[in-house]
């Protein structure tokens, strides 16, 4: 097949190499906007379940991810002057977004995929005769707005944020509450490197614009959030997307959806064609996800336009759990004056069972008592299981039980006697 790729992020490369892999016949040509070398962000996120999945798919490259990889399991909520510590049960895994748009890069042109830097797509007509399109130019994609067939939606989140980052390392994710005199502000704070960290702020409409924000120039808000977040930083400072503040912006997530992720011979992938809270810090995981799953259908089916559908119906199965909880921990920090005011460990409990669907119907100290009590529960019931382990450990192997049933069957049948339910020894 003849592929296009609009798009140099993470969605684009890895459908490329991934078509490479399954067929290097292929003639794939990713289009990139931006220079070689000059990919924009901060931090992204794997799951274990992810990188499990990408040494499936390409275990070269999935080796150098994980090498390159900032590993953590700890997560702290800073609120109240209190540090509430948890362990996530589970590694981690954080990156530089531009180092894994350059190794992702390699990796695609080493499998022969050509990827033409400086050339921006705004329509399909750009492009040549091709078999196939995928439009991975993310939530503001051209490609899509141009095409009134895909049906999007988009809903703006209430809350503004900026995506900024720090030369401070954190090595446990966390997120710090700070009250000010306009009201709450909220960082999500998380290392991707040996000498950098990502530091997303959060905040309302009506604190965003009681302290001024609205009508800053973007160096000025990046000096009233060091100072704002002083005790964080520690004399650290922070940066726009690029290290330059002047392309640091304060935003509001779009949450993007689409009715059909398919028209013709175009395909929507990654934020192009859905959205997920960052919140969750799922975003490039569930694009990545999206390419393996486009290349593994495109790859069986014969039929394009079965493949596509094919695709956009297992994505769209596999993505429900994530979507719901992205949205539901979305609201959660839109409405953080409804539990701001909690202890800060009934805060934190809140703060991780922010995706349950019943917590938005309860008060908040009801959900968390109900918490609290099904987590005894949980653990009166690993007890038992541990007193069950214990007891047997403590009995008489089974064979050893086994071997003196039957040497007492046999001294029975030799005539030697049994002893009775009462221990009464007993003779023929």
């Amino acid at each position: 097949m003849k592929i296009a790729c609009i798009g140099g992020g993470p969605a684009g490369l890895y459908f490329a190499l991934s078509m490479k892999l399954r067929d290097p016949r292929h003639d794939i040509t990713v289009y990139d906007r931006n220079e070689a070398g000059s990919s924009f962000g901060w931090g992204i996120t794997f799951e274990p379940g992810l990188l499990q999945e990408l040494y499936r798919n390409d275990p070269e490259s999935a080796r150098e991810i994980e090498q390159a990889a900032f590993v953590w399991r700890e997560q702290i909520i800073d609120i109240h002057g209190e540090r509430i510590l948890y362990d996530a049960g589970r590694d981690m895994y954080n990156f530089n977004r531009p180092d894994m748009v350059q190794l992702l890069s390699a990796r695609a042109q080493q499998l022969g995929v050509h990827i033409e830097y400086g050339h921006e797509v705004l329509s399909v007509a750009q492009l040549p005769e091709v078999d196939l399109i995928l439009a991975a130019d993310g939530a503001n994609s051209r490609i899509r707005q141009a095409n009134p067939n895909f049906g999007t939606g988009i809903r703006m989140s209430q809350d503004k944020y900026i995506w900024l980052g720090t030369d401070r390392i954190f090595d446990a994710f966390a997120f710090h509450f700070v009250q000010t005199s306009g009201g709450w502000l909220w960082a999500a704070t998380y290392g991707v490197g040996s000498k950098l960290s990502t530091f997303v702020v959060q905040t309302s409409p009506e604190t965003w614009t009681a302290l001024g924000f609205d009508t800053m120039q973007a160096a000025e808000s990046l000096a009233i959030l060091e100072e704002l977040f002083k005790d964080q930083l520690k004399g650290h400072r922070l940066m726009g997307q690029v290290g330059d503040a002047a392309n640091a912006r304060w935003l509001n997530f779009r949450n993007v959806s689409n009715q059909s992720w398919h028209d013709g011979k175009v395909v929507l992938a990654g934020d192009s064609a859905h959205t997920t809270h960052f919140s969750i810090g799922q975003g490039t995981g569930l694009a990545i996800e999206d390419a393996i799953a486009l290349a593994e259908n495109v790859h069986r089916c014969d039929d394009l336009e079965l493949a596509l559908e094919s695709y956009e119906q297992q994505r769209r199965a596999e993505m429900r759990l994530a979507q719901s909880k992205a949205r539901l921990s979305g609201q959660w920090f839109e409405n953080l004056s409804r539990y701001v005011a909690l202890e800060p460990r009934q805060f934190a409990v809140l703060l991780h069972a922010r995706c349950s669907p019943l917590l938005p119907l309860l008060p908040p100290r009801l959900f968390y008592q109900l918490q609290r009590a099904s987590q005894e529960v949980v653990i009166l019931r690993k007890l038992r299981k541990r007193q069950k382990a214990v007891v047997k450990r403590a009995l008489p192997p089974a064979s050893w039980v086994n071997s003196q049933l039957a040497a007492t069957a046999l001294s029975d049948h030799a005539g030697l006697g049994y002893r009775g339910p009462a221990g009464i020894r007993r003779r023929r």
